[in-house]
């Protein structure tokens, strides 16, 4: 495991025991525990994007401005819904977010996940072509923004442009150099997870598969990895991969901590439905520091990832998520092997 980042999903709440009572102290606040976490020696800062939710859901901005108010970690989405975005416009925002972090964005996209609204992509001016589905859109979207963020020309220049042109067809602008080899999928499944390695795409998996095989969830999610890596040795691409895992981690070190998460300390996996399918959901880890070491270096998908994301309850507000990270950087990361 080289790096450790958080991964937030934004929520907001009027709610008189949330810390983020608006979308502006969201934003707001995701932008503080970005540079809390760079402060405390984090990898990676990274947010969930949700539409017609109470939660992050436009990531370039927010992303451009941590960047402004960052030097050093990672910043990125866990994941983007590519049914909702327009590939070029999308390749035109990262860019000049990816240039104002210097060279630093990490983007997560996806298919995406079960809806607020029914078809809320199709608001957004995206349909299916005939006879293909929202599945097959997003990875169509996916495949024009690779090709674009390549930076080779595509577009026919003007005859009489208002300025003067480059020779030659035009590329997207502004151009952000190696965001390309920057893309991850955030697989579902095994076989999403063979198709991301496919594309040269990186793996991003989360505290959610969407099949269930009988075996523990850090065993199929490992699976999932080496079936990731070997996709992509198969497909001969000239780089190394990135893996990244999510897990919901919270050491008990202080008495709020012991307050807060005493219920989870004997959490296990679950298994359920989604979208019509099984699926296997995570279990968290809570405890003290020495139990979870123990527990974590069991934890199969964990020692395969190079990267972990920890799920930060953001709603508890930007001190106590720092100290969660901290706690984990402090009290576990070094005996699993961080850096």
């Amino acid at each position: 495991m080289k790096r450790i980042g958080f991964l937030s999903f934004g929520h907001w709440s009027a709610s008189p025991h949330s810390q983020v009572r608006s979308a502006q102290d969201s934003l707001l606040q995701s932008i503080e525990l970005a540079v809390a976490a760079e402060e405390l020696g984090a990898d990676g800062a990274y947010f969930r994007v949700h539409h017609f939710a109470q939660q992050l859901a436009s990531p370039f901005p927010l992303l451009a401005a941590a960047g402004a108010r960052t030097r050093r970690i990672e910043l990125g989405t866990g994941v983007i819904d590519m049914r909702y975005e327009n590939p070029l416009y999308m390749a035109e925002d990262a860019g000049a977010a990816d240039l104002i972090s210097g060279g630093r964005l990490q983007l997560g996209i996806s298919r995406g996940s079960p809806e607020q609204v029914v078809d809320g992509f199709r608001y957004f001016g995206h349909a299916p072509a005939e006879g293909s589905t929202d599945a097959d859109m997003a990875r169509e979207h996916t495949r024009v923004l690779l090709e674009v963020l390549k930076g080779e020309g595509f577009a026919q220049p003007h005859p009489r442009p208002m300025f003067p042109n480059p020779p030659g067809l035009l590329r997207i602008e502004p151009h952000a150099p190696g965001l390309r080899d920057r893309i991850w999928w955030g697989a579902g499944s095994r076989a999403t997870a063979e198709w991301a390695g496919e594309q040269g795409m990186n793996l991003m998996s989360s505290t959610l598969l969407t099949e269930d095989t009988g075996v523990p969830f850090h065993q199929l999610q490992a699976e999932q990895i080496q079936r990731f890596r070997d996709a992509w040795t198969a497909a001969g691409h000239d780089r190394e991969p990135r893996v990244s895992v999510s897990r919901s981690i919270f050491p008990i070190v202080s008495e709020l901590d012991r307050q807060l998460f005493w219920r989870e300390r004997h959490s296990t996996d679950q298994v359920g439905h989604l979208d019509g399918g099984d699926a296997r959901f995570g279990r968290t880890y809570a405890g003290e520091p020495d139990k979870l070491i123990a527990e974590l270096a069991e934890d199969e998908a964990v020692a395969a990832a190079d990267t972990l994301l920890l799920t930060v309850p953001n709603q508890l507000g930007v001190d106590y998520n720092a100290h969660v990270v901290e706690s984990v950087l402090t009290h576990l990361a070094p005996e699993l092997g961080w850096r």
